[in-house]
């Protein structure tokens, strides 16, 4: 559990206010905002073994909650919840369990935006306003979510949302002063944007600047590629909330399809981030037999490939040849096209 080492030296560091973004610490540099550093004090007070148990408990109970709960934020459950359950567990079963070995924290993300979806569904929108801005926190990828929270147009959820994030930036300045959190704020900033090419190439990246950056080579031409295809995602993206006003529970849809369109953004979007999809493939799962024939067969294509390509399973020859053609990413990419053509088909 590498990552939980991060988490806890930020901790230990913001107890002392020491500086937090350190080259020396370099593959395991702290990347997260300041105030993720604050809330991890209590972690940081620990010894390292007892922090990696508490830890990997509430990682494994986020995971326990996390799969029926997304099976909970459909709008209307189509399919038995054993199958949306199996689904995921092919889907992403290998991502969980990196997630969990790592120590990384991707999945309580998925667990919080879900428990915003839930909070949303039940009119409670400023608590899921709250949830979001948490994710957000614990997350940086989760700041995909704010437009979306925006664009619904319930004032109580953007209001939480921008309180959450006001009091987040905030909340160092209790232990580093006023000069000191805006300085933390803007080395965070330098830290996540100068430390993205030497990871393009990395088999483990599912991002699509990754994609193109191992088909044409890392330069001005992959740049630009990249950003032409994520604002593609994006585009679709916007679509599907636009059809929002068709469905009477549009939430899930919405938050599964960012999510699921946040690793393939993110330059660094290393494949145990698909955790994140869970919300996507329940609903794709559960409304697969809406979808046209081609697509419906490219959508179970797509689920496989991105669950199936494991080393016991293929062998290391054939799935570093597929790492290297990125058909994880298309596989996401299949997946985010099959949710865009269910709102446009307004039957989720």
């Amino acid at each position: 559990m590498p990552d939980v080492e991060v988490y806890w030296r930020a901790g230990a560091r913001a107890a002392a206010a020491e500086p937090l973004y350190r080259p020396g610490d370099a593959e395991y540099q702290f990347k997260y905002f300041p105030a993720f550093a604050v809330l991890a004090i209590p972690l940081g007070l620990l010894p390292l073994t007892a922090a990696k148990a508490v830890w990997f408990t509430l990682s494994a109970a986020a995971l326990v909650a996390l799969l029926p709960l997304s099976a909970a934020s459909l709008a209307e459950r189509r399919q038995p919840s054993w199958l949306l359950i199996g689904a995921l567990l092919v889907a992403l079963g290998k991502y969980y369990a990196e997630d969990l070995v790592l120590g990384q924290i991707n999945t309580v993300v998925a667990l919080v935006t879900t428990a915003a979806v839930l909070a949303f569904r039940a009119s409670r929108e400023a608590v899921g306003g709250a949830l979001i801005a948490m994710a957000i926190v614990l997350k940086p990828y989760a700041l995909i979510l704010a437009p979306w929270v925006v664009a619904r147009r319930r004032p109580y959820a953007t209001a939480a949302m921008m309180a959450g994030l006001v009091i987040a930036c905030v909340l160092p300045i209790v232990i580093y002063g006023f000069d000191g959190t805006v300085s933390l704020h803007r080395e965070w900033w330098r830290t996540v944007t100068s430390t993205t090419e030497g990871t393009l190439l990395h088999s483990d990246n599912v991002s699509l600047a990754s994609l193109w950056a191992k088909r044409v080579g890392i330069g001005s031409t992959a740049t630009t590629l990249a950003i032409a295809s994520s604002v593609a995602l994006l585009l679709a993206a916007a679509l599907a909330v636009i059809g929002r006003h068709a469905m009477p529970r549009p939430d899930g849809l919405e938050a599964g399809l960012l999510l699921a369109v946040t690793p393939l953004l993110s330059p660094q979007g290393w494949d145990y981030t698909l955790v994140l999809a869970t919300l996507a493939i329940v609903h794709v799962v559960n409304d697969i037999d809406r979808l046209p024939r081609t697509l419906r067969i490219l959508t179970g294509a797509a689920i496989a490939v991105v669950g199936l390509s494991l080393y016991d399973l293929l062998g290391r020859r054939v799935l570093y040849m597929l790492l290297d053609w990125s058909v994880i990413t298309l596989g996401v990419v299949v997946v985010i096209a099959a949710l865009v053509t269910l709102r446009i088909r307004r039957v989720a």
